[in-house]
């Protein structure tokens, strides 16, 4: 589904099509951005915050990438912050990817390290589904599973939660 209004995103953050707090950010910073496009004023940069802010007023990396963008529009003349909203967007996700790629290459050294000791399979317990569902690419607390699989090492996953709204138990 290609989110093309400010109402598209809203509604995806809204009705969970997007999850994850990672994803969630991001997907805020494109809807910002996209509403941008169609009007740069200080009154829709206020407006398009607010409403994006209560599709999940909970979720962390919503607010955070919502303040990051703001300020910095609001600092840019009206001419710059179509570009700059974009720029941002791209950033937070080209973040959020690169944050996740050291996230699993810092969690294989450790499982290594395990493997290398136990020399049998490592369980692993997640809490909540943290992969590429959360965010952009490679997930969160799953990177590292990743990284490890591809290595070749024997794992075995445990998975203990599934909020909000009972979605894990459908995406693990």
């Amino acid at each position: 589904e290609k989110l093309q209004s400010l109402n598209d995103f809203c509604k995806a953050i809204e009705d969970m099509k997007v999850r994850g707090a990672p994803l969630i950010g991001v997907t805020a910073a494109f809807g910002f951005a996209k509403s941008i496009e169609q009007n740069c004023s200080t009154i829709n940069i206020k407006k398009c915050y607010q409403k994006l802010l209560k599709t999940r007023p909970t979720a962390v990396n919503l607010k955070w990438a919502l303040d990051t963008i703001q300020k910095k529009l609001l600092k840019t003349i009206p001419s710059k912050r179509v570009s700059l909203a974009i720029q941002l967007a791209n950033l937070i996700r080209d973040d959020d990817i690169e944050n996740c790629k050291k996230i699993g290459h810092n969690g294989l050294k450790i499982i290594e390290q395990i493997y290398k000791k136990k020399k049998k399979p490592i369980n692993i317990l997640t809490h909540c589904n943290a992969g590429w569902l959360a965010t952009v690419d490679y997930g969160t607390a799953l990177s590292p599973i990743f990284f490890a699989n591809q290595a070749k090492i024997p794992i075995h996953v445990w998975v203990d939660e599934t909020r909000p709204r009972n979605q894990g138990a459908n995406l693990t």
